[in-house]
């Protein structure tokens, strides 16, 4: 049985592309080209479940068309409309460690070198310049700068990050937003 802890989200499939079977997927993560992997693990039902993969080819630089082994229509397809798509853990990690995503790293436990324990990755936020960790620092969501400068050790096994953050950075927030708009 495939567990949660085991695997990362790299994106979500789509409606389906054509009659034979294709469906879009919107990936966030191209491990699975770059990675030996034949097989997407999609969660249906609640359940992580691999699918093989027949082939595939890029629509666009975050949209790829994927045909699964045994999925032969359109009818067959439209069950993965919506469908997250998760890869695993131990192979993305046996890629070149600069080629990792910054959505491999969401499950992370984070603690900074100054300040101890800040908590998990709950997602990265890649909606602006500056990428960004949301880390759950109790109940709160703490924005931290995804920057390989700041990262002094991994630990792929246990999903740690060690971070030594700028003085100060972690207090931005605290600032009143009276003093901010001066």
């Amino acid at each position: 049985m495939i567990k949660k802890e085991d695997v990362y989200k790299i994106g979500v499939l789509n409606k389906p592309h054509g009659v034979k079977g294709e469906v879009a997927f919107t990936f966030t993560d191209d491990v699975f080209d770059r990675v030996d992997c034949d097989y997407l693990i999609c969660l249906m039902d609640g359940i992580l479940v691999p699918f093989f993969i027949e082939e595939y080819r890029f629509k666009s630089d975050s949209v790829a068309l994927v045909k699964f082994e045994d999925i032969d229509t359109a009818e067959q397809a439209r069950r993965f409309t919506n469908v997250e798509v998760y890869f695993p853990l131990h192979l993305a990690t046996e890629a070149d460690c600069d080629e990792l995503s910054w959505a491999y790293f969401v499950g992370f436990e984070v603690a900074d070198v100054h300040h101890g324990d800040l908590g998990p990755v709950t997602h990265v936020d890649e909606s602006t310049i500056n990428t960004l960790f949301v880390i759950n620092h109790d109940g709160r969501e703490l924005l931290v700068p995804a920057r390989e400068e700041f990262i002094r050790e991994l630990d792929h096994e246990h999903r740690k990050m060690l971070l030594q953050l700028p003085d100060g950075l972690l207090h931005l927030d605290s600032v009143p937003a009276a003093e901010q708009e001066e």
